[in-house]
């Protein structure tokens, strides 16, 4: 599970575990990386309310994708077509106390999709629809598949499509993946900061070329020359 930022693609927060660990047992990992400020994409596989009450405490604002049969009751329509609603830990709501969010429909218009596909619903913590509008907020939300680009970068093109972790230890296999990782983030911070210094967006820099120039440099530019390396003292005998 990772936190990435969609306009960079640099992962701020990572977190592995076993195969049978789901995505909302990994998500306790990031979410306490949030922070007030941020706008959080997340997929419908996220959701339930525990990960979103802890989300939300981070002061950061929430975005997320939500099943299209969720109960959500209209407690107030806007003029954007959103409307205000309440979550709740389980069904009996009777003896909880809800937390208001605001609830956004919409129709994805792709004959390839089934219905159930087509149509999207999204749950923010942006109550204010002057502040977000339905019409800003649903062209938004695609933004959160910039983490699939992201991962992409990292296990086909940086690590290699056939290329596997090496190690046969969990902790050196952890080691290993931080390496990626920490690699992964040198390269995006590189093209963030040219790409700065060129007047240009990040998100609109070749990883692919990056990568190449990175391995290129690094192979042809040792740390120091071995004519200039330090000459170890003669081995004294006795």
């Amino acid at each position: 599970m990772g936190l990435a930022e969609c306009g960079t693609h640099a992962l701020l927060k990572v977190s592995a575990g076993a195969c049978s660990d789901g995505e909302q047992t990994l998500a306790g990992g990031v979410v306490d990386a949030l922070k007030d400020g941020m706008l959080c994409l997340a997929d419908r596989g996220l959701y339930s309310f525990s990960p979103w009450n802890r989300a939300r405490g981070t002061g950061a604002e929430l975005l997320w994708r939500m099943k299209s049969n969720q109960r959500l009751p209209v407690l107030e329509r806007f003029p954007d077509g959103s409307w205000r609603t309440e979550i709740f830990a389980s069904d009996d709501r009777k003896r909880q106390e809800g937390v208001s969010a605001r609830a956004i429909e919409y129709t994805v218009e792709d004959p390839s999709r089934a219905s159930s596909e087509a149509r999207c619903r999204l749950l923010t913590t942006i109550l204010d629809p002057e502040r977000a509008p339905a019409q800003e907020l649903a062209p938004l939300y695609p933004q959160r598949w910039e983490l699939e680009s992201t991962l992409d970068e990292l296990e086909v093109h940086q690590r290699g499509p056939r290329i596997v972790l090496r190690s046969k230890l969990p902790d050196l296999v952890t080691q290993e993946l931080y390496g990626h990782l920490c690699v992964h983030y040198a390269i995006r911070w590189l093209m963030h900061a040219v790409a700065l210094e060129g007047g240009h967006d990040p998100d609109r820099v070749s990883f692919i070329h990056a990568i190449r120039v990175a391995r290129r440099t690094t192979g042809s530019h040792p740390g120091f020359s071995p004519q200039s390396a330090p000459q170890r003292p003669p081995a004294s005998e006795g």
